[in-house]
């Protein structure tokens, strides 16, 4: 995921950093190694897998700011450094650990082709049973291909004379989602459900959870948040109640929850969900993700005293922790006796490993690229300046 996609230049947020670091943790607690999950934890890691849907939203927030707002403005959005941006953001960190999977061997068992990961097409057709350690990288191609269709539907909906075609865009987009995910459902998952309650359902991962064209929920919630706010700033000002938005988030996050229930027990592994779940579950989850992260953009205003410790150092490494967690519990046993890796103990290694895994690659790898990054965008835009010499520009 991108969850620290702001520049390293500019004040941290504390809304969105505690959104971030939830989201990181939840995806932790869902990859938490068997030995060390706790029963009192349990019905919280059953749900862990949803960090994924918050930070889609995150990031369609975050992406959608930055193309719409020059075009709010009368501009057109700058896709070179766009894209210079996600790629010094994305790929240094990503490709490191690309290379430690496929080079170390403690790492690589069942590691799929590594032209997968580079074309970003493993999220298809991936079965979690025989995917290998690094199978969080799903997520990343959703984003990657979301970066790559964004930018295009932006410039072709700027030339559009009326602002309803966005708005007739998402909703086919969101009622489009709902309708394909019902009908994989009911023609290719319901045959091959588990006949237990405690089994994840590979066909439905790999038929409605992978795929980049069942996932687009969050990202577009993202966007139109975006949108809501680069084009009525306003509106925004009057009507956007970060108490309002935060009740109201809350409540469809746990009216979301009752629908992903599969009917015949409480759970059937997590992100197994039932047909009403699969078809309106992700788009109320999505809802409910952007009202939070509605709520918390005002953070400042109305809770600016308040900071939840060690909220912005874990948003500041999430990308890092992403990409690093589950590697990180594949080498603790290489370190630690089985004893050590059970309870709460374990847990605990779990989470120190993790972290001290993390902050390595932040500090060697994604740190300086982003502190690169800044440079050449500081130095593209002052050559862009007015007055700069054609040689310049």
């Amino acid at each position: 995921m991108d969850p620290t996609a702001h520049r390293l230049t500019t004040p941290r947020s504390p809304g969105p950093d505690l959104l971030r670091a939830l989201a990181i943790v939840l995806v932790m607690l869902w990859h938490l190694p068997r030995p060390a999950r706790l029963d009192s934890l349990e019905g919280l890691r059953q749900f862990g897998w949803t960090g994924v849907d918050l930070f889609f939203v995150l990031s369609g927030y975050l992406i959608g700011t930055q193309l719409l707002t020059p075009v709010a403005r009368g501009e057109l959005p700058r896709l070179p450094e766009f894209y210079l941006k996600r790629s010094l953001r994305i790929l240094p960190a990503f490709l490191t650990v690309l290379a430690l999977y496929a080079w170390v061997p403690a790492l690589h068992e069942n590691l799929p082709p590594v032209w997968r990961y580079l074309t970003f097409t493993m999220n298809f057709g991936l079965d979690y049973r025989v995917g290998g350690p690094f199978t969080q990288a799903w997520s990343l191609c959703v984003e990657e291909h979301f970066y790559l269709l964004l930018p295009a539907l932006v410039l072709m909906l700027r030339k559009a004379d009326w602002r309803g075609w966005a708005l007739l865009l998402a909703s086919g987009v969101l009622v489009g989602g709902m309708a394909l995910r019902a009908a994989l459902w009911l023609h290719v998952v319901a045959a091959t459900l588990p006949a237990t309650s405690n089994e994840l359902s590979p066909i439905y991962l790999k038929t409605i959870y992978y795929p980049t064209y069942c996932r687009l929920d969050g990202l577009l919630f993202g966007v139109l948040l975006a949108a809501y706010r680069c084009f009525y700033p306003e509106h925004w000002r009057r009507y956007a109640d970060p108490r309002a938005a935060l009740l109201l988030g809350v409540a469809t996050i746990t009216l979301a929850s009752f629908l992903f229930h599969y009917p015949s027990a409480p759970f059937i592994g997590g992100p197994t969900l039932s047909l009403l779940g699969a078809t309106f579950g992700y788009p109320l989850l999505s809802f409910g993700c952007a009202c939070l992260l509605s709520a918390s953009l005002d953070w400042e205003r109305y809770f600016a005293g308040w900071r939840v410790p060690g909220a912005a150092a874990i948003a500041t490494i999430s990308y890092s922790l992403y990409l690093t967690h589950k590697m990180a519990s594949h080498l603790d046993p290489l370190l630690f006796d089985a004893e050590a890796l059970a309870g709460v103990s374990g847990l605990a290694i779990y989470f120190a490993s993790s972290l001290a895994v993390a902050v390595l690659l932040w500090a060697t790898v994604e740190r300086p690229f982003l502190l690169l990054r800044d440079r050449l965008i500081r130095s593209r835009r002052s050559d862009l300046a007015p007055g700069a010499r054609p040689s310049e520009a």
